[in-house]
């Protein structure tokens, strides 16, 4: 196990691989430990981190630290610590939300980011995962194949405080126009039949700028990465393999993620 110190608290991480950096933010559900395939298949050509976010996981459980702005911050320091520069984002639930204020908070620190699961709004988010424990929300929104286990085993380590306060703290954020702030490539992933976070209408993606691109997978949930990990993984690594700058509207999903040639 890896950590850092910050603010006196403990911080857990973990990384894979070599060459250039990026960093996988986890949700309200989970850690750090989700997200091992997806950085196995990134680790090929980047060097991946993922952390646990106050409250989350192994790192320190403080409610001081629990709002969305300590999040950001505790995200900040740990690039710091690291010595990274310029950075790859991929946050899913609560961790799309703490990427995206990061890159609006500093820009020229963040090349690209992909989102998963992010509220279009607070109206679109289910009240249930608000009011639900740890392991009620494991029951609800994870399945039982082995994919999930790794969310499962984790998940209870969370402090429900840290949920309802980051939850809580939303209602300040204009969810709808924070990723219009970007000029960075932003890919926006949802699962059809996700009953937490409900997927924006795909007729949005007519209105989004050329930087900002919005794919649904309509068999996956809340956890696509779970759920649909070859496919998954396929966008996520020509996500990154596109030109710094060059606009994500040129991935499609066919039989699997491929790349449109112009």
């Amino acid at each position: 196990m890896s950590a850092i110190i910050v603010q006196n608290e403990i911080v857990h991480y973990e990384v894979l691989g070599r060459g250039r950096p990026m960093v996988f933010l986890h949700g309200w559900v989970g850690s750090w430990r989700y997200w091992i395939p997806a950085m196995q298949a990134a680790s090929a050509v980047f060097r991946a981190y993922a952390l646990d976010l106050w409250g989350f996981g192994d790192t320190a459980k403080n409610p001081a630290l629990y709002t969305i702005d300590e999040q950001v911050t505790l995200l900040e320091a740990f690039l710091q610590e690291m010595g990274i520069n310029k950075i790859a984002l991929i946050g899913h639930g609560l961790g799309a939300v703490v990427g995206l204020l990061y890159a609006a908070r500093f820009p020229r620190s963040v090349d690209r980011v992909m989102v998963v699961s992010l509220p279009n709004g607070n109206h679109t988010i289910n009240p249930r995962l608000i009011n639900a424990s740890p392991p009620e929300l494991v029951d609800w929104l994870l399945g039982r194949d082995p994919a999930s286990e790794a969310a499962r085993a984790d998940a209870p380590k969370a402090d429900q405080r840290a949920i309802q306060i980051s939850l809580a703290g939303l209602q300040a954020i204009d969810l709808e126009a924070l990723p219009l702030t970007l000029s960075a490539a932003c890919l926006m992933v949802y699962g059809q039949e996700d009953p937490a976070v409900q997927a924006p209408p795909q007729e949005q993606l007519l209105s989004l700028p050329e930087n900002i691109h919005q794919v649904v997978f309509e068999q996956s949930g809340h956890f696509p990465m779970l759920d649909e990990p070859s496919q998954f993984n396929r966008l996520m690594t020509d996500f990154l393999a596109l030109s710094s700058g060059e606009s994500p509207r040129q991935l499609q999903l066919k039989e699997e993620w491929k790349r449109r040639v112009r």
